[in-house]
């Protein structure tokens, strides 16, 4: 095979157009719900059953899929979780009723767990810590494009067809994606396309192999874990409420139809892209401009994006629409950036041996969280409305940097020298 230069730039787009997939796959719940709540006969209530069916397998599942891939490796595991969240998706389409929409959304959630872990992964065995963060803008963008595309996308082919087809089609992108992975995926010592130069930058980086693999026992104990898990926990609600609820948001209290929810639904999620990139570039901009060393970089941005974060929790004072939606816009800007920051902080501090069982842990604290707090929007969105629930996301991104800075002590020492 040719050499080719910077490969792990390329990996990086491989990575990213997975979760691209996986997020366009994810999505079309939240872009369908109209739809669905009327031709399945749904209340919000127990849309929000649905919602948590895959929030729920999806927390329960992120270590064990992190575990199962550090074992088996990435191109075996990334690609194997890639088939299983397409046929799952594609199973809403024999959805009857919100019982078996619920089932098969667990399923999803089951198959999905395994993206971050294993992109965080690929990350940690291909790039120096001091790109890292940017490797993570990038392939966090795809989150952002998955959701992105999603209303235009899922939308059109609704239109065109039905929702049932809409699940089909959004499935089907996935087993194309985890055909490619498993085609050409290798790790850096392995493939046959990296050049001798990038080999040796990339090995002169990494730290020293343990003696053995952490178990999952001694990574909870540690307080670098739970000094990252914490503010996961605070902010993963935000990012799931703007991937599940800003249609029926738009739809319920600001009277948007169908077409003006495909013409303005995606604007959050391309500020999100554009939050995740820079907030990747803006770690190595604080080390390079200001001498700031590399654990504080990344803190340091997180704070930044949680003081933007009260954007969108001063929604429910928006007297039009669309400037709620330019406050969604600044709040997926800002939580990608905490979510690019956050993700990368755990490929600094774990082992490339470990970090996919470790950032799968973390990523359950975040799910739970997400959980949580959905279970608490069908609770409460109908009788109090959204706005005080948008409020609370600021809240929770200000703690969540609070308890980062408050626990650097357990940060700075795993700090590469």
């Amino acid at each position: 095979m040719r050499r080719i230069p910077h490969l792990r730039w390329w990996i990086v787009a491989l990575i990213c157009v997975g979760t691209i997939a996986n997020y366009l796959a994810r999505n079309s719940l939240g872009v369908l719900a109209p739809q669905l709540k009327t031709g399945l006969g749904m209340s919000t209530e127990q849309y929000s059953y649905v919602v948590g069916a895959f929030q729920l397998a999806y927390t329960v599942m992120q270590p064990v899929a992190g575990a199962i891939v550090d074992r088996i490796g990435l191109r075996a595991g990334f690609a194997l979780f890639g088939v299983a969240w397409s046929v799952a998706n594609m199973l809403h389409a024999l959805a009857a009723g919100w019982l078996g929409l619920a089932l098969f959304r667990g399923l999803l959630g089951l198959a999905e767990s395994a993206a971050v872990p294993s992109g965080i992964k690929a990350i940690a065995e291909w790039f120096p810590a001091r790109e890292r963060s940017v490797a993570v803008g990038w392939f966090n963008a795809g989150t952002s494009l998955g959701a992105l595309l999603a209303p235009p996308v899922v939308i059109a082919v609704s239109l065109w067809a039905d929702w049932r087809v809409a699940f089909i089609v959004t499935g089907a992108v996935g087993l194309l994606w985890a055909a490619a992975w498993y085609a050409f995926y290798r790790s850096p010592a392995m493939h046959p396309a990296i050049t001798p130069a990038e080999q040796a930058l990339i090995a002169a980086d990494r730290p020293p192999v343990p003696p053995r693999r952490a178990t999952a026992g001694e990574i909870l104990r540690t307080a670098k874990f739970r000094a990252i898990a914490i503010p996961r926990f605070l902010a993963e609600p935000a990012w799931q409420t703007f991937s599940f609820w800003i249609p029926l948001y738009l739809a319920n209290e600001r009277g948007m139809d169908l077409k003006q929810i495909a013409l303005f639904a995606w604007l959050p999620f391309l500020a999100a892209d554009l939050g995740g990139v820079l907030g990747g570039y803006l770690s190595p901009f604080l080390m390079r401009r200001f001498g700031v060393r590399l654990i504080q970089s990344r803190v340091a941005g997180i704070a930044l994006a949680a003081v933007l974060m009260i954007a969108p929790g001063c929604i429910g004072l928006a007297v039009s629409p669309y400037t709620a939606i330019a406050l969604f816009c600044v709040g997926g800007f800002a939580h990608q950036m905490i979510s690019v920051l956050i993700n990368t902080l755990s490929a600094d501090v774990f082992t490339a041996e470990e970090v996919g069982t470790a950032n799968g842990f973390i990523g359950q604290a975040g799910w739970i969280g997400g959980l949580l707090f959905s279970l608490l929007i069908g609770q409460l969105a109908d009788r109090i409305g959204y706005a005080p629930l948008f409020a609370a996301l600021s809240v929770f991104d200000l703690i969540g940097a609070a308890v980062l800075i408050l626990s650097l002590k357990h940060l700075i020492p795993a700090e590469p020298k």
